[in-house]
């Protein structure tokens, strides 16, 4: 069966999203000496899912209607503003919960507060994001 360019299209990026959040189990696994599949859902971490499947659909549009094209243009500036958010406000807000999260402990220095602590890694440094668009750029190429 031969796909259609949207079908490949839609079919990479998905690919390139899944293939981020495994690279980031698989070197939490390495770190932590556990596997924790949470892992494949959670935001935040090296490379950057988003920046991944934004970059992977920016380049398969580029190759199908030509780098010079309306469309082409249009999903370049949605991925821009997808990595830019990525390292930004979301960065922004998991410094937010860190912090929140050390008022916390030192409120209730004895108590346990596991259950009140905000997610802390949210958002990407900016090579999280970079990496992660390199590789939906590369995977693009590589497969379309």
């Amino acid at each position: 069966m031969i796909l259609s360019v949207s079908h490949k299209t839609i079919l990479l990026c998905f690919l390139s999203g899944f293939l981020a959040q495994a690279i980031k189990t698989f070197f939490g696994y390495i770190r932590e000496k556990k596997l924790n599949l949470r892992n494949l859902v959670e935001p935040g971490g090296m490379p950057s899912s988003h920046s991944s499947s934004a970059a992977t659909l920016t380049t398969c549009i580029g190759l199908a209607s030509g780098f010079d094209s309306m469309l082409f243009t249009s999903t370049l500036f949605f991925s821009v503003i997808v990595m830019y958010e990525a390292t930004g406000l979301r960065r922004a807000a998991g410094r937010q919960a860190k912090m929140l999260n050390q008022l916390l402990d030192r409120i209730y220095k004895k108590e346990d507060t596991g259950n009140m602590k905000l997610r802390e890694l949210l958002g990407h440094t900016p090579a999280e994001v970079l990496l992660g668009a390199l590789m939906g750029v590369v995977l693009a190429i590589a497969f379309f």
